[in-house]
């Protein structure tokens, strides 16, 4: 590209103004092999509109789980919960991107006690006390998506479960700390993982977090218990989700071979995850969506 031309991100700007010194930044900096860095691809990167449609989309996707926490309560059904979202989105003109996506039947994802994540809202499914549960929303406005998750108790819980949820959250913030510019993905996971361990539990390694922004789903994959310094190189512009999903026992899991979605424990311990979709900046981190 040379320096006169409309820049590749779609700014209008001429590349000189605008990606040409990012460019020669990556370029100046030496990948390893032996780590598996990555260097990211020009699609991945947001302009300022991309930044501000995903800002939109999350707006939407912050009081969907607002209204889902709110109907969070013993006897309700999670198809209720999933049937009053759903409305919700549809009203204020974005779409639920879980509904249809590679056949998900329902709007968002309800995952109680030893569901670890997909867990598909049913109507048989009533919550009670003690139960905890991860909601997970994404919204998709306009063709930009915001995606986050919320843990949820009903009534009164375990002071394990308290205990979980409560270092879940921090597991989650650990990692977004460690998500800097110029700094690999794999830094997110080795936060959480360290954090993990110090406090007795597992983290679940088949499932991870992911970009999103322009797409529900794109790269890079973001494990969250792999070594620093390694994956994808993160610069300006990238969104991507820091999503843990932690258990308070064996990081094991199975996958319900009857919906093929709900993935549980193996051995039948409690889970939690928070997500939140993130924005890496020049000097840090700005969340998007939570």
């Amino acid at each position: 590209m040379k320096r006169n031309d409309l820049c590749w991100c779609g700014s209008g700007k001429k590349y000189k103004k605008c990606h040409l010194a990012f460019d020669e930044k990556i370029d100046s900096i030496k990948f390893i092999k032996n780590k598996g860095q990555i260097r990211p691809q020009h699609k991945l990167i947001n302009n300022a509109a991309d930044i501000e449609g995903i800002k939109k989309a999350a707006v939407i996707n912050s009081g969907a789980l607002d209204l889902a926490g709110s109907m969070v309560k013993e006897g309700v059904s999670t198809l209720e919960i999933n049937d009053a979202v759903h409305e919700f989105i549809l009203s204020h003109g974005a779409h639920p991107s879980c509904l249809g996506f590679e056949n998900f039947p329902k709007s968002i994802c309800i995952s109680v006690n030893d569901v670890v994540c997909h867990g598909i809202p049913s109507k048989k499914e009533i919550l009670k006390s003690g139960d905890i549960l991860n909601i997970d929303i994404t919204t998709d406005l306009e063709g930009y998506f915001a995606d986050a998750s919320r843990m949820f108790q009903v009534g009164e819980i375990s002071f394990e479960a308290e205990r979980l949820i409560k270092v879940t959250r921090e597991i989650m913030e650990a990692g977004i700390a460690a998500a800097k510019p110029w700094h690999f993905v794999g830094d997110i996971g080795a936060a959480c993982s360290k954090m993990a361990r110090a406090n007795g539990y597992s983290v679940v390694t088949d499932l991870g977090g992911h970009g999103c922004g322009k797409n529900f789903h794109q790269d890079p994959f973001v494990s969250h218990d792999c070594n620093a310094e390694t994956g994808m190189l993160l610069v300006p512009g990238m969104s991507l989700t820091v999503e843990p999903m932690i258990n308070a026992g064996r990081k094991q899991v199975n996958v319900d071979k009857s919906d093929n979605w709900t993935v549980r424990t193996a051995d039948g311990s409690l889970s939690a995850q928070w997500e939140k979709t993130i924005l890496i900046t020049e000097t840090g981190v700005e969340v998007l969506a939570s």
